[in-house]
């Protein structure tokens, strides 16, 4: 007599642990593969061979190769929101520019497709999100601009000028691209603007 699964029996033993290490390979194979060409050039196929998963394992988790790539990039966001929220509120604000501009460029690939390719719109809108949310917890009330216009006008002037520095085919070095936009969104916003 043939058995028939049972819908309520618990999941086979380490399934979660392999959706888990699908996840990651699959994330992991589309930062490689964006590190060696642009995103457009990706084949959902490259992209299952990198991550070594079946094709059609691929579409049990995402739609198609964007919402990859989105799921990347609210990692990165998160990433980059980690360093950038200091820069707001440290008295040397030119170090901790500099260190976010060094971690941009150590993965200008993939900041490159995140900043400037389809996925540009959704990752600007996701980071001015959560950059908004944190601030409202951690943001002085006594600023004097409200917190909600300082951070929209940080995050997208920030990713403004990073997408240009990416863009450029003569981009400044690190220290000065840190210099850049500690002068343009950092010190007009948080010094004392009286």
């Amino acid at each position: 007599m043939a058995q028939t699964a049972d819908k309520d029996a618990a999941p086979a033993p380490g399934g979660a642990k392999r959706k888990t290490r699908t996840h990651g390979a699959l994330l992991d194979a589309m930062l490689h593969l964006l590190e060696e060409k642009a995103f457009d050039q990706i084949t959902i196929r490259e992209i299952t061979a990198q991550a070594d998963v079946g094709y059609a394992t691929f579409f049990r988790r995402y739609p198609d190769k964007e919402a990859l790539l989105h799921d990347l990039a609210a990692q990165e966001i998160q990433s980059l929101l980690t360093m950038t929220l200091p820069i707001f509120y440290t008295a040397d604000s030119e170090a901790s520019t500099q260190a976010l501009c060094a971690y941009v460029w150590k993965h200008k690939k993939l900041w490159r497709a995140l900043l400037t390719g389809g996925a540009a719109a959704m990752l600007k809108e996701a980071y001015l999100e959560q950059a908004l949310e944190v601030s409202r917890e951690t943001f002085d009330p006594e600023a004097w601009l409200p917190v909600d216009l300082a951070v929209r006008f940080a995050v997208t002037s920030t990713l403004e000028v990073l997408s240009w520095w990416l863009k450029h085919p003569e981009p400044p070095a690190i220290r000065e691209m840190a210099s850049i936009i500690n002068r343009l969104t950092v010190r007009p916003i948080f010094e004392n603007g009286e």
